[in-house]
């Protein structure tokens, strides 16, 4: 999982950004390594039977839409011959939908466009980048269809593939995100994905600009994860009962005035 990749990142996206020289040569070792990269798509068909996966596949993902997406990553994605997906916010791109937000400098539409006509898959990765497991069923749906509304009216291509804004998913979010149309979404958890997590919980391995070559090529070679990525799930367990308590705390308050009208009506 990539976000910015970038010489100069804002103080927002820095310790999720990776610079363009680092990004190269993490593709470099790929290669070394007879990876296989494929979409996110490719790997859910072939898990549902669709057909076998390729040697050594790996999926390599970037969230949100930075511009250096286009600038600095396709050039070499295509250099390689490899296969990508683009997770779209799509509300923080610059236009007519634009609706503030973003951390960083965006792609264009047109540099989308241009993506995903040189291959890159383009997914959704909601419209505005909110904590979908904290929001009402309407907000829910509008933040899911609007993405892929728009993606769709740019590229042409209905997106199939969502990633979770944060990595942060429920069980209610995750069967919203299949009614909207999406047949697979991405977490993050940072673990190896596989096909006991179903289609939409796959889980990816975090890349940060600290991330140093000795470091990645253990994530190649799937070694030491636990210890990689300890204070991430601490971080991670910890803020999931964070965000189960406001989420019941919120359902608690929108239905007091209703419990307060009934005892007023007694």
């Amino acid at each position: 999982m990539y976000h910015a990749v970038t010489d100069r990142p804002a103080r927002a996206t820095r310790r999720l950004s990776v610079a363009p020289a680092a990004f190269a040569q993490q593709l470099e070792m790929l290669a070394a390594h007879r990876f296989t990269p494929v979409t996110t798509a490719q790997l859910a068909a072939a898990w549902r039977g669709a057909g076998p996966l390729p040697p050594r596949p790996v999926l390599l993902t970037f969230d949100d839409g930075y511009a250096g997406v286009h600038t600095h990553a396709l050039p070499e994605l295509a250099r390689h011959g490899f296969a990508a997906s683009l997770f779209v916010t799509t509300g923080w791109l610059p236009g007519p939908h634009h609706t503030g937000g973003a951390l960083d400098t965006m792609l264009t539409w047109d540099q989308v466009r241009e993506l995903a006509a040189a291959g890159v898959e383009i997914g959704g990765h909601s419209h505005t980048h909110p904590q979908l497991d904290q929001l009402d069923e309407p907000e829910l749906r509008t933040e899911l269809i609007r993405c892929r509304e728009l993606l769709a009216e740019a590229t042409g291509e209905v997106p199939v593939s969502f990633a979770y804004p944060f990595g942060y998913s429920s069980r209610r979010v995750r069967r919203a995100v299949r009614a909207s149309g999406y047949d697979q979404a991405l977490a993050v958890g940072n673990t190896l994905a596989g096909p006991r997590q179903g289609p939409y919980a796959l889980t990816r391995l975090t890349v940060r600009r600290s991330t140093g070559p000795a470091e990645f090529e253990r994530l190649l070679e799937g070694r030491a994860l636990g210890r990689n990525f300890a204070p991430d799930r601490a971080l991670g367990k910890g803020y999931a009962v964070v965000r189960r308590t406001r989420r019941a705390a919120a359902l608690a308050a929108s239905a007091a005035p209703h419990r307060t009208g009934g005892i007023r009506q007694k």
